[in-house]
Order: C-alpha cells, then sequence, then structure tokens
C-alpha cells in the first residue's frame, strides 16, 4: 500500500493557529499559483515536488479565499471546509476543532444493531430540522440515520450526487458546526449516523480541476458521468482518503457508504481507503463501511467492509410486489421468488450468473453472515429513478407490502428503511436539482430521454409529463408526509415489528447463518436461519393472492404473523395469501461442513 511522503500534502488548508494558516493545492498544470485573500494582500504559493504548491498565512479561520491559476482563473479550493455561498464563491478557512462536542466519548454502535433510515437532509429542511425528527426515530426502533451526499452542489436543491467540492457540507443546509450538531445530538439520543459519499464522478458544474489538474482523470476510460477519475495516481487517492478520513475523525461519522464503486476502476483503491480509515480509527470505536456495488464483489465483503446495499434483494422484491419487468427489473423477471431465495440463504442473487446483457455477474457470497447484506424495499435511487418517483405504496397490493415489511424487518440482513416509509407517506420521492441554462435544459432532457424506451413513454407527450428536475415544485413535491389512512397503522407496525427485532434477533446476529431457503410457489417461500445461540428463525412469505400449501413449523415459538390468522392456518397446513409468519425454533443443527447449503 503506498504511503504519505514529505512530498505529498494534506489537500485544502490547515489553519495552524489563530492567525497562521496552511494553504495546499496539488496543480500539475499550473506554473504560478497564489491565493487571493479576503481584504488581504495576495499570497505566492511556493512550487513544491510532483505538482503540489504551499505557504502559510497570517490569516485566521472565517477568512474567504481563492486560488488564481497562472493569472487565468481564479477558483474555489478543491478541498474547501466550506464555502460563501456556491459552488463558484470564495471557500473559508475553518478551523475543524473549534466545535465543542456535548458527547465526545461516544463509540457508535456494533454493525449487528444497524436498523438504518435514509433521509434527505435538504427534503427535511437542512441539518437543524433534521435534529427535530430525531427522538421519532429513536421511538421508532431506529439506530442509525444515513444522509444522502452533502458534497457542496451548484444552487440550492440537489440529491447531492452532483457535488464537486466533497470536503464542503452543503452551505443551504447549514453551517460546518450546524452538522456536527446534528451529529453530536444524534449520539446522545443513542443513534449512529451515516453519511453516503460519492468518489467515482465529480457533478458536471463547478469542478474546475480540469483547469490545473488534468492527471486527475484518466481520458482513456469514461464512466458515465464523463472522464474516469485516476485512482492510480497518490494525490488523487489521498484527495478521497483523506475525505473519508476528515468526515470520520473530524465529524465523527459512524460511518461511509460508497456511491457506485462498480464505476471505480481501481479495486486497489477501496482496499487502500478502508485500510488507512481501520489504522487511523481507534479500534474502541465502531465505524461502519459499506458499499454500492453493482459487480457483487463478495470479495470486497471479506474484510474491512462491513456489507454492501443487496440490490438483488430489493429487484426480486419489487418484481413481486408490482409485477413490473422493465429496465434493470428484466433481470428478475424470470424466476424472481427463486432469486428472492437465493438472497436470503445465499446472499447475493446474480453470483457468476448471466444477465440479461449475456455477461457475467457477481461472486459466490453464501459464505459470508447475513449482516453483510442491507436490504430493503426501496430507497432514493429505487423511488427517485422512476419517472414520477411513485412509492411502494401507490405500486403495491398493501397487505403484500406488510408482508414484505415484516421480511424487512425480521430477517437477520441489516435492514435500511427510506424517509416517509414509516409513514405510509405517498408523496413521490422525485429527481431534482437547481441548474441553469443549458445544462438545465440537458438535465430536463435527458431526464426525460431515459424513459424513452419504456412504452409507457413511447408518445414524446407523455415524456413531456415527466417533471422537470430543475423547477422548485420537483423539489417540494418530494417531502414526505404522514398518510391520513394508513400512517399511523403503518408506524405502529414498523414500531412492533422493530421492538422484536431489538429484543429476539439483534443479540443474536453474531454467529448467525443461513439454514437455506424453500420456493414454496411462485410468490412464497420459506427461509431460515440459524442464530448465535444457536436456535432457529424461520420466516414463511407468501406475496401472491393465492393459498399455499405449507408444513408448521414443529414446536416453534411464534414471533410474529401477518395477518392476525395466519399462523392458525399455518397448523392447518395453508399459508395464507399476502402472509408472513416468524418463529423461532430449537436449536439448530450448523449447515453441513462442506459449506453446503441445504
Amino acid at each position: 500500500m503506498p504511503s504519505r511522503t514529505l512530498e505529498t500534502w494534506p489537500h485544502g488548508t490547515v489553519p495552524l493557529d489563530a492567525e497562521r494558516t496552511r494553504f495546499a493545492l496539488w496543480a500539475p498544470d499550473a506554473r504560478h499559483v497564489s491565493v487571493e485573500l479576503q481584504d488581504r494582500p495576495s499570497l505566492p504559493m511556493l512550487p513544491q515536488a510532483n505538482g503540489w504548491f504551499m505557504v502559510i498565512g497570517r490569516c485566521p479561520p472565517g477568512t474567504r479565499y481563492r486560488f488564481n491559476i497562472d493569472e487565468r482563473i481564479r477558483v474555489p479550493d478543491p478541498a474547501s471546509r466550506a464555502q460563501d455561498g456556491d459552488v463558484h464563491g470564495p471557500s473559508l478557512v475553518v478551523d475543524p476543532r473549534a466545535y465543542r462536542w456535548q458527547h465526545p466519548h461516544w463509540q457508535g454502535r456494533p454493525w449487528h444493531q444497524a436498523v438504518i433510515y435514509e433521509l434527505h437532509v435538504g427534503v427535511f429542511g437542512g441539518y437543524r430540522e433534521v435534529e427535530k425528527h430525531l427522538p421519532r426515530l429513536v421511538e421508532l426502533g431506529i439506530t442509525a440515520i444515513e444522509l444522502m451526499p452533502l458534497a457542496e452542489f451548484p444552487g440550492d436543491r440537489n440529491w447531492g450526487y452532483d457535488g464537486v467540492l466533497p470536503y464542503a457540507p452543503e452551505a443551504s443546509y447549514g453551517s460546518p458546526d450546524d452538522l456536527k450538531h446534528l451529529i453530536d445530538c444524534a449520539h446522545g439520543l443513542g443513534l449512529a449516523v451515516m453519511l453516503d459519499v460519492v468518489y467515482n464522478h465529480f457533478g458536471p458544474d463547478g469542478n474546475y480541476l480540469h483547469h490545473y489538474a488534468k492527471a486527475f482523470f484518466r481520458e482513456d476510460r469514461h464512466t458515465p458521468w464523463g472522464a474516469a477519475i485516476d485512482f492510480r495516481r497518490q494525490p488523487v487517492r489521498d484527495f478521497f482518503i483523506d475525505n473519508a478520513l476528515m468526515w470520520l475523525l473530524e465529524y465523527r461519522f459512524d460511518g461511509l457508504r460508497l456511491d457506485a464503486v462498480h464505476a471505480i476502476d481501481d479495486p486497489d483503491f477501496l482496499h487502500e481507503l478502508a485500510q488507512r480509515v481501520r489504522q487511523r480509527i481507534d479500534p474502541a470505536r465502531q465505524v461502519w463501511l459499506t458499499l454500492e456495488n453493482e459487480h457483487n464483489q463478495a470479495s470486497l465483503l471479506e474484510q474491512h467492509f462491513d456489507a454492501q446495499w443487496n440490490d438483488d434483494g430489493h429487484n426480486a422484491l419489487h418484481v413481486l410486489l408490482t409485477g413490473e419487468t422493465d429496465a434493470y427489473y428484466a433481470d428478475f423477471a424470470e424466476r424472481p421468488t427463486e432469486k428472492l431465495a437465493r438472497c436470503l440463504s445465499q446472499g447475493f442473487a446474480y453470483q457468476g450468473h448471466v444477465t440479461r446483457h449475456g455477461t457475467a455477474r457477481g461472486e459466490p457470497s453464501s459464505h459470508l453472515p447475513p449482516s453483510a447484506f442491507v436490504l430493503f424495499l426501496q430507497n432514493h435511487d429505487q423511488i427517485g429513478n422512476r419517472a414520477f418517483g411513485e412509492r411502494l405504496v401507490r405500486l403495491a397490493e398493501p397487505q403484500a407490502l406488510r408482508a414484505a415489511t415484516v421480511l424487512l424487518l425480521l430477517s437477520p440482513m441489516i435492514p435500511l428503511l427510506f424517509m416517509g416509509d414509516e409513514l405510509a407517506a405517498p408523496q413521490p420521492f422525485l429527481f431534482f436539482t437547481s441548474h441553469h441554462g443549458e445544462l438545465a435544459d440537458a438535465v430536463r432532457e435527458g431526464r426525460r430521454g431515459e424513459f424513452a424506451a419504456f412504452s409507457a413513454f413511447a408518445d414524446p407527450h407523455k415524456r413531456e409529463q415527466i417533471p422537470d428536475p430543475n423547477a422548485p415544485d420537483t423539489f417540494l413535491a418530494s417531502r414526505p408526509q404522514a398518510d391520513p389512512d394508513q400512517g399511523e397503522q403503518t408506524r405502529a407496525l414498523y414500531r412492533q415489528l422493530l421492538q422484536l427485532r431489538h429484543e429476539h434477533i439483534v443479540p443474536y446476529l453474531p454467529g448467525a447463518e443461513a439454514l437455506g431457503a424453500e420456493v414454496l410457489a411462485e410468490g412464497a417461500l420459506c427461509a431460515r436461519w440459524r442464530l448465535g445461540n444457536g436456535q432457529a428463525l424461520r420466516i414463511d412469505l407468501n406475496l401472491s393472492p393465492r393459498n399455499v400449501e405449507q408444513r408448521p413449523p414443529d414446536a416453534a415459538q411464534r414471533l410474529f404473523d401477518y395477518p392476525a390468522q395466519a399462523f392458525e392456518l399455518l397448523q392447518q397446513g395453508h399459508l395464507a395469501p399476502y402472509s408472513a409468519l416468524v418463529s423461532l425454533g430449537a436449536v439448530a443443527p450448523p449447515p453441513d461442513l462442506d459449506g453446503e447449503r441445504p
């Protein structure tokens, strides 16, 4: 693993004391760089080895500054800790030690205790407004919140995946200290806080690196967002690894979710990031590292990374709940129940299996524990990437959705909820940005063009009805509120299921392993796990509208059943339509020693 040398500097600004600040910029294409300071003379930066420029100047925290590149362009600090306004404005010197933590001894929570609630800070109204929701989430049974990306983006409305200044928390949500106060408040309530970080691309507006550090990118390889980031270069690796360490050490986030690592064409970078994080973090702290990875690389989960978002599990469930088979759901159109059973018993559905594109996807995952997989019924992607952002409450049979919720919250996989799930929120979650001019036109038309291949949008007039991402109303329509009819009932169901999870399942997740999953009929299956205390956890699930024959569990402790009479029917050999039954049995033998799952 490459190590930092004296010729490699930490990116960005570092206050040395109350008056002096050290500035560093990697600008291998520049000949001259200076720092332009608010109400002070400019500071010429001294060239260092390997394309670096550095200077120490007298300027206190709060000072505005920009970098002047060869007297031809003025740019914000790419490692700015805060912006005075938007991405094109000046950066601010920030003292990361100024905030006084109220809960400095918080050490986090073990991963197996995670029940994650994904939310968008802007939709909630900013860092301070999110704080107001924390007590009700704790009361519900949530143990961690996951914030969608916060890196400074153009405008004041964005999903966050268009960020261009990864070190600067979005200014429209509040100050860096406001973000720390949110995390501090969460820790005081026993909540862990995760952050979604984007290390695979920069947004389309406000990234100036091409003007002075072309080596940041490699033109011979491209991603859906443009030229790939060149992780072969140590200053590039350090830029992102130092960013991860900043969130974990200075802001005291409890974990990171790395977005779309399949677009990072250098697996060594992921290993180096994880290793350096584990080396720098106090071993007494619980810090989580999770991934989104279409490649289903089980090998990344064998060490350093705690879990991966299990899109396969979601996709199989979505097909069973809605019948939709467009786009990526096409890979789950055939035998979705079998694929769901494989997820529950082995982790991924695609473990080297051939996709609709004729290519093999994934690695064998049956040796991994259930907690290596984050399961969800929906998240920002799966809702927001729909043309009209519909949630499952608009798409699925209500009883089937409740049965699937039982599976989500009582299986040994780590459950993730999306904001509003627990309220049966009927509002959409739409794709929104706040671009202007030609870029706004391109994003709007590109968004509509994405759906041209869908039969429902073959008519151009139908595509024109897709909400404009840049319209303020698109953002405002995405705020979840409790459904007046189903909201309280749904909240009570989530609360009850999470109480059962924390009492009967979470304490025994260490050492848990799958015992197998049996397909009973299309839409119906039975999955079993051996918990760490030796008990057998069994979930019988029927997402179909038909009765299915099924043998009752042997001398089982009834943990939960939906609907109310489903357990009695199972005793008679019938698994009711749209039902889920969870039971704990006697001590179960371990799987066969050869590793095969029954």
